[in-house]
């Protein structure tokens, strides 16, 4: 199926705001360990300030994203607030290259991270203006996909000054800086395209107060809801497997460290990744035009219940990489069809404010999976157990998606 223009400039965004997000995952934490260290900050203190801005960064637009998903529904909202939220992000990912001291780095690194994913919860909701019903797999597939190889692009330019800074003749805090600027060009270059042409075609009336009336009609989706089975059981199975397909994210790192990994590893493994990911993305968006979207997730979650499984039994980096590659080949499908789906079951008129909502269920699980891990890992003394009991979650999202699937009839 070919792409319209603006279908591919919405894919475009998911290229460029990529970029940030496989920064923050691989050199960023790098780099302010370097500032920590600087500083005289020990690991502990390190890890646990990282881990505080994080969790600061992801309750902000938790609370926020709902609110402001639905004043972008109102007609003319949605355009201008993703902009704003896009700024933030853009700019905040170019002055943390300005930052020189860890609690500076840290406070800029919050305002970018909240502007990076509030502008997500305004990009998912224009999938149902950017394409139809029964072209929305498709689309959404192509953009998790295209994300996944396109953000490789200026990692790996990123990664030639930062690793190559000493041969280059640079200092780190100047490798950074300029990593820093390719990644907000890049990100800011992908967008352009979308903001000239994206234009709303589903929304609710203006309200004479906008804020207000937002509020109220959130407070009313908020009681509704649970009333709206369908929707509803597909958001508490959403929170528990996309919990589990997160925390393997998250905790990919400390268990190739644990295995033995130097960093240059554990870098190439993350590419591979997003590699991997890039083809089996547009697979399954190909896939959900002969077979049904909730078919196919449904696979997909049985697959990462075995990848937990299979977790369990990691002792060689061997092991790892085929781990590595096994995510890869379901991670884009599984987030791309829940988008997808997800779009296709609620309001279009409604869909900032939905996806807000979603946006919760997301973020909540990134809280609760790691929990998991470490409470299990320290009741039983093993990693591969703490990480194993993440299957769990798998199973209830299994159990509670098909339900959901059986109610929304997709």
């Amino acid at each position: 199926m070919k792409l319209t223009k603006l279908e591919k400039f919405w894919v475009l965004y998911d290229v460029g705001n990529s970029a940030f997000t496989l920064l923050v995952t691989t050199i960023m934490p790098i780099y302010f360990n370097y500032l920590a260290s600087s500083a005289g900050l020990s690991d502990v203190q390190y890890l646990a300030y990282w881990g505080y801005a994080a969790s600061i960064a992801t309750l902000i637009v938790a609370l926020s994203g709902p609110v402001l998903g639905t004043m972008a529904d109102h007609k003319g909202f949605k355009k201008p607030i993703f902009l704003g939220s896009l700024l933030v992000g853009i700019v905040g990912c170019l002055c943390l290259g300005l930052a020189r001291g860890w609690l500076m780095f840290l406070v800029i690194y919050i305002l970018a991270k909240v502007g990076y994913a509030a502008s997500l919860v305004f990009y998912d909701a224009m999938l149902t203006d950017v394409t139809d019903d029964d072209r929305m797999d498709t689309v959404s597939s192509h953009g998790y996909a295209w994300g996944y190889i396109g953000s490789c692009i200026p990692l790996v330019l990123c990664l030639v000054l930062v690793l190559g800074a000493d041969t280059i003749g640079l200092t780190m805090n100047l490798a950074m800086g300029l990593s820093f600027a390719i990644v907000a060009a890049w990100w800011l270059l992908c967008t352009v395209p979308l903001l000239r042409r994206y234009e709303q075609r589903h929304y609710v009336a203006r309200q004479p107060h906008p804020v207000r009336a937002s509020f109220g009609r959130l407070w009313a989706t908020l009681k509704n809801v649970r009333q709206e089975k369908g929707i509803f059981l597909f958001l508490l199975a959403f929170f528990f497997y996309i919990d589990g397909v997160y925390t393997i994210i998250d905790m990919a790192t400390a268990y190739g460290s644990a295995l033995g990994l130097d960093s240059t590893g554990l870098l190439l493994a993350l590419l591979v990744t997003q590699i991997v990911a890039f083809p089996f993305a547009i697979l399954f968006g190909r896939l959900s035009r002969k077979t049904k979207n909730s078919r196919l997730i449904t696979i997909c979650i049985i697959a990462y219940f075995c990848i937990a499984v299979f977790a369990m039994f990691l002792q060689y980096q061997w092991q790892f990489w085929t781990l590595a590659v096994l995510v890869g080949m379901f991670q884009g499908g599984v987030q791309a069809l829940s988008r997808s789906y997800f779009a296709k079951i609620v309001p279009p008129e409604k869909s900032g404010e939905y996806f807000g909502l979603m946006d919760i269920c997301g973020k909540g699980a990134a809280f609760f999976g790691t929990t998991i891990v470490s409470v299990v890992s320290q009741l039983t003394g093993s990693m591969n157990l703490g990480v194993g009991a993440i299957a769990i979650l798998f199973a209830l999202g299994l159990f509670t998606f098909r339900k959901a699937a059986r109610l929304n009839r997709e």
